[in-house]
């Protein structure tokens, strides 16, 4: 990998009206010319995400969204839809305002209402001779003042970095995949089987990362297919602290464990990693509870054609139907079409979600827990249906 992943950088992302100079911020923001520019109305149609590396921001992802205020036709409806799902991933918002009437102050409070800091900015202030008077009454009608910026000019660029380090959450950035289980010294084996979801010379993003972060942590760290795990076992002076496997082989796995070897999965971490681990292990009783008119939504983070032997959408659902029965009812969803209602559904499973950052899965965790509807990750699942369960991170053997 030669940049950081989108799912790590923090997540800016720019709402306001059409016209309202979102997409010139944005170029002005990131120094490039982005999202493209006009004096037409509506010229944004989709969210744009642009990667960078900013000083004194670091990893950031800027997202320019089309207005809030397209909603004449139902093609404009889609727009607003879309805009709001950005509103899901966004861990710092920057919202340019006219006038801090009632739509913009509805945004304000719904972008309070899902904990996202806001930075309120008044732009164009060339055009704008009543600019200080405008940025009053925005500050009287929203509760906080505005920047007064000219995007076009540069003029407000560093004082929007400044409110924005001011405002990224306190424990952003301090999530650790592999958290306490290993420190410097320790010795870790992954053992990673290459199948078609990881196709030749490549490795899939969470082993990626994983195996950043114990470099990262001066670890010691051997690399195994699980074909050659005995032997790469017998090539080590002393058992590893910790093996990391891919949750489908955690079965042939601990049969050849070390008995002092800890043991988890790159799925059962990020579960923690990305979501509440807590909550998916409480979750993944719910199976037990599973009849065949039950019916259970599986949500992967990746668009992917569905492969041979897929995880989600083949050999989960095998596991649970014959844990269940064959008439279990599975649907399954990708990428960001997960639905608002889970009403009617007995148990969700979610994937690592190694491509969504952390704030897009809690959402999606708080929206199953206000509808009282279970949750579990892929990791979790597979270790509960293989007669295993997880203590903190790590797996082990029921009983």
């Amino acid at each position: 990998m030669n940049q950081v992943p989108h799912s790590t950088r923090l997540h800016i992302a720019l709402f306001g009206r059409r016209n309202s100079g979102k997409s010139c911020l944005i170029n002005a923001l990131t120094g490039q010319d982005i999202a493209l520019v006009s004096a037409v109305p509506g010229t944004t149609t989709d969210p744009v995400a642009k990667a960078m590396e900013v000083h004194p921001l670091g990893a950031c992802l800027f997202i320019d969204t089309p207005g809030f205020d397209d909603n004449e036709n139902e093609l404009g409806n889609m727009r607003v839809e879309r805009t709001l799902k950005v509103m899901e991933k966004a861990d710092i918002a920057l919202l340019l305002c006219e006038d801090g009437g009632a739509e913009e102050k509805q945004w304000v409070e719904s972008l309070h209402a899902h904990h996202i800091p806001t930075v309120l900015i008044l732009n164009k202030s060339d055009l704008r001779p009543d600019a200080d008077e405008l940025a009053f009454q925005i500050e009287n009608n929203c509760g906080q003042r505005p920047l007064i910026v000219c995007a076009k000019e540069g003029i407000g660029v560093t004082e929007i970095f400044q409110a924005i380090l001011k405002k990224i959450p306190e424990d952003f950035g301090e999530e650790s995949i592999t958290g306490d289980l290993v420190q410097e010294g320790d010795t870790v084996l992954l053992v990673m089987p290459q199948d078609i979801q990881a196709p030749k010379g490549r490795l899939i993003l969470p082993q990626v990362q994983t195996l950043r972060e114990l470099l990262d942590k001066k670890c010691i760290v051997t690399c195994c297919t699980t074909d050659k795990l005995a032997d790469t076992l017998q090539t080590l002076a002393h058992p590893p602290k910790m093996i990391i496997t891919d949750s489908q082989v955690f079965s042939v796995v601990y049969r050849q464990k070390p008995t002092e070897s800890r043991l988890t999965s790159f799925s059962v971490l990020f579960a923690a990693y990305k979501g509440d681990i807590d909550y998916f292990v409480e979750g993944a009783a719910a199976i037990d509870c599973l009849t065949e008119q039950s019916r259970v939504l599986i949500a992967e983070a990746c668009t992917h054609a569905p492969l041979t032997e897929d995880i989600g959408r083949v050999k989960l659902p095998r596991l649970l139907r014959r844990h269940v029965g064959p008439n279990l009812q599975i649907d399954i969803v990708s990428g960001n079409d997960f639905p608002d209602s889970l009403s009617g559904y007995d148990l969700i499973i979610h994937c690592g979600a190694c491509m969504f950052n952390r704030k897009y899965v809690l959402g999606r965790i708080a929206n199953a827990r206000s509808q009282e509807v279970p949750m579990t990750n892929y990791g979790v699942a597979i270790a509960y249906l293989s007669g295993m369960k997880i203590n903190g991170k790590e797996v082990v053997i029921s009983g």
